[in-house]
């Protein structure tokens, strides 16, 4: 089933995948039989629209757009219309602001109101839905295997008990009080001001073995209809409360034949990998149910995989059905390892129009390298001709990630976080360095979102996290990242890093600029002091504030109140704690 909606102006059109609903209410029925299909739109327009239903049978008809078959009566050319009014809804409610697209810039963009998006939110638990209240969701090995540490039962699945008080009268529920641990713990996300949250659907194989969107592990043509009914339910509830979607499709140890798990021979076949990681029929019937039942949320990337072993002709083609598949053009990227190589290895087999990706989700081995990370994928991506919006979504060391917040539950506030270096995986960062080289190192240098990766051995880890407030002060450091920006008008998608305007040639991790030059300046200083600032290239008299990243709040005012341009111009103190990271906001 394809449902055909046009506007009454005649543009746009949108040719949309339907898909089988069983009784219509399977997330409360658990229903696995019935008469019901369903197609879902987003319509961007208020007025009259207009749908005419192409409902057809035949073999593998379903993957194969461009296919025609025979008419299955009496559902085949069914039409009508409805009216669309205007939004009366509000922030932080996507449906305030419309589809986020990418455009052709470094920033996506609402196509409801025309503002630019930056992300803050959490990569973890990659086992997210991993939700003991959703159908048919077991898991395969016992708690104690992988690093594995289940709740309290033992079941080894996610209950997030310690959110349940965060669920508010009218939030939505199944089958009575189900949901309401996850429901929840969106609920304390939005409140803290975090705007997107990271899962992976597919986990046979890989580190969680407890999420797939099938009717058993290893069936992958017969998909779960009550249990993607009730992911639908906590995706819907994420948008209204302001959570981008990061569908991080494959795992690493799932997405190709290459035998990454150790025990397997060279030669064996990884027996989860969709098509042996090729486009085959089970990745396009994989793809035209995501679309169909997910694609219609306005704020979303599609992830084609997380710590990507296929091979980048086949990131290509699965990229090019994506295309044509998604109704709705949304952002679609790949996730690498986090050293220098791979990022090569993938990253340069997929810029320009080698593709349909738009940006990648990228992971850093050593937490000092977000920002010339950022700086590089900017930099080759628009000189391939598509410029990407980057982002920077799991964090190095890969053991401890950003880790719980000290004195929470038994995390160790006294480890040697310099030293300590498990595995070959890069230093431990503390909090504090975590803000200062990766969530302000990445958005000054032109990067649009970070997401927060908590690591395999902290408290609450990326297999096992229950309560989101072990991160609640890396949230606030993420917040106020974002509220910098949203409170003082910052035309960052006008902006640039300028590194060398402040005598910072080899773009290390000293200070940073992030500049519209003539207009404003950012001079991010992460370990305080002060610098100086080349105005050479601009006349008249520019303000000095001061923005407090530990702490957020309103501009301060430092030693210097104003500077004059046609040089190089000292910026003065900041207003206390000099040995603490500040920004600068030198502003016309």
């Amino acid at each position: 089933m394809t449902v055909t909606f046009t506007h009454e102006s005649g543009n746009p059109v949108y040719h949309v995948p339907g898909y089988f609903a069983a009784d219509g209410n399977a997330a409360e029925t658990g229903a696995t039989s019935g008469n019901k299909w369903r197609a879902h739109l987003s319509p961007d327009k208020p007025g009259t629209w207009n749908w005419e239903v192409s409902f057809v049978a035949g073999v593998d008809i379903s993957i194969e757009p461009d296919r025609e078959g025979p008419p299955y009566r009496p559902y085949d050319g069914m039409k009508g219309s409805f009216q669309i009014e205007d939004s009366d809804k509000s922030f932080p409610d996507f449906r305030a602001r419309g589809r986020l697209t990418y455009v052709g810039e470094r920033y996506l963009q609402f196509k409801g109101n025309d503002e630019y998006f930056l992300k803050a939110g959490t990569d973890a638990p990659e086992t997210l839905l991993a939700y003991t209240d959703f159908d048919g969701t077991i898991t395969m090995h016992a708690p104690d295997q992988r690093g594995w540490i289940g709740p309290a039962d033992g079941h080894g699945l996610h209950e997030y008990a310690p959110h349940k008080q965060d669920w508010r009268e009218g939030d939505p529920t199944w089958r009575g009080v189900k949901g309401r641990g996850l429901i929840g713990a969106i609920n304390y996300l939005s409140s803290k001001g975090m705007n997107a949250m990271s899962f992976i659907p597919h986990t046979a194989g890989g580190d969680g073995e407890n999420v797939w969107p099938w009717v058993s592990r290893n069936e992958r043509l017969n998909y779960d209809v009550s249990k993607l009914d009730q992911w639908e339910i906590v995706f819907e509830h994420a948008q209204r409360m302001g959570l981008f979607l990061h569908f991080k499709l494959q795992e690493q140890e799932n997405d190709s034949g290459w035998p990454f798990r150790s025990g397997l021979s060279p030669n064996s076949i990884v027996p989860e990998a969709m098509d042996r990681g090729t486009l085959g029929r089970e990745r396009m019937l994989f793809t035209r149910e995501f679309i169909a039942r997910f694609g219609h949320h306005l704020a979303l990337n599609w992830n084609l995989g997380e710590e990507t072993q296929m091979k980048p002709e086949n990131i290509q083609e699965w990229s090019r059905y994506f295309e044509r598949m998604d109704p709705y053009n949304h952002h679609m990227v790949i996730h690498t390892t986090g050293s220098w190589g791979a990022h090569r290895r993938v990253y340069s087999s997929l810029t320009g129009d080698q593709s349909g990706l738009t940006g990648p989700s990228m992971q850093t081995r050593n937490y000092r390298d977000a920002h010339a990370f950022t700086l590089r994928w900017i930099k080759e991506s628009r000189e391939a001709g598509k410029p990407w919006a980057v982002s920077y979504d799991e964090q190095g060391n890969g053991w401890w990630g950003v880790p719980a917040d000290p004195g929470f539950e038994d995390w160790d506030a006294d480890l040697d976080f310099e030293t300590m270096n498990i595995g070959g995986t890069g230093a431990i960062a503390t909090i504090h360095e975590i803000r200062k080289y990766e969530m302000w190192g990445h958005f000054m240098a032109g990067g649009f979102g970070v997401e927060l990766y908590f690591g395999y051995r902290s408290p609450h880890n990326d297999l096992n996290a229950e309560d989101f407030r072990s991160r609640e002060q890396s949230w606030n450091y993420a917040r106020y990242i974002l509220e910098f920006f949203r409170n003082n008008d910052i035309p960052y998608w006008e902006m640039e890093n300028y590194n060398a305007l402040i005598g910072n040639l080899k773009d290390d991790n000293s200070k940073y600029c992030f500049a519209k030059p003539g207009e404003v300046y950012l001079v991010y200083l992460p370990e305080g002091g002060t610098t100086r600032l080349d105005l050479t290239d601009a006349t008249g008299e520019f303000s000095v504030k001061w923005y407090d990243p530990r702490n957020g709040g309103d501009l301060q005012t430092g030693s210097h109140d104003s500077v004059t341009g046609d040089g190089v111009v000292d910026l003065g103190l900041p207003p206390s704690d000099q040995s603490e990271d500040w920004l600068v906001v030198v502003s016309r």
